[in-house]
């Protein structure tokens, strides 16, 4: 299995991101191999708790998939986390967390972490992803910073 354990402190608010991130249905908007993304069986859990399925479709040079994942949020606790339904994961297991963190010594800014654990059903997607692992994370980060640039610019 591989896991993933990220953290950075980021100029905007936590809640925001928060909200950003858990915008699931916007993800083909600025995540470019996120071809397309449905959400069904909305509902709320629990006071601030929503829960809903969701069923992305993912686009390479070369390959194409689905997914569905069941997606958790947490309001006061400011948590996302994500569990696999199905797709060509044997795992799949996401949670983002975002903390109140200063930014260059000012107040306002966000702690963002993200834990994933995931191995593919098929070995060679695996390995292939292993070998580009560092870039994919990079580049996954870099889309969710690009758009909260966009959306909350001189937050802090």
């Amino acid at each position: 299995m591989t896991k993933v354990n990220f953290e950075r402190v980021l100029p905007f608010e936590a809640t925001k991101l928060f909200e950003m991130v858990g915008d699931v249905e916007k993800y083909p908007d600025y995540i470019p191999w996120i071809t397309s993304m449905r959400v069904f069986n909305r509902g709320e859990v629990a006071d601030g708790v929503t829960r809903f399925d969701a069923e992305a479709g993912v686009g390479f040079k070369f390959l194409s998939e689905r997914f569905s994942t069941r997606v958790t949020r947490n309001a006061a606790a400011r948590t996302i986390d994500i569990h696999l339904l199905k797709g060509p994961f044997k795992t799949l297991i996401c949670q983002w967390k975002f903390e109140d963190a200063d930014w260059l010594g000012k107040p306002g800014g966000c702690r963002a972490i993200l834990v994933m654990d995931f191995e593919f059903k098929n070995p060679f997607l695996t390995g292939f992803l292993k070998a580009n692992f560092d870039k994919a994370v990079a580049k996954l980060m870099a889309c969710f910073e690009g758009r909260a640039a966009t959306l909350y610019p001189k937050t802090v």
